[in-house]
């Protein structure tokens, strides 16, 4: 992929594949990984560093936009 493109990639929500807020899905689609496993070390992170995972948890979820599905 070329810097160009990589650059106008947009991160949104996947509320397709959500738990909760689908931070945890979309991150697994960005970095082409199981929804699973980024959620394992979200929980395993949480566990040792709780204060920090639930800030990024939430700022992500209020930055990143919902991604438009058209119906």
């Amino acid at each position: 992929m070329s810097n160009r493109a990589r650059a106008t990639r947009k991160t949104t929500l996947n509320k397709d594949k959500a738990w909760i807020f689908g931070i945890c899905a979309r991150l697994a689609d960005y970095l082409k990984l199981d929804p699973a496993i980024v959620r394992v070390i979200g929980i395993v992170g949480a566990l040792f560093m709780p204060k920090i995972m639930v800030a990024g948890y939430l700022l992500a979820w209020l930055i990143l936009e919902d991604k438009f599905r058209p119906r």
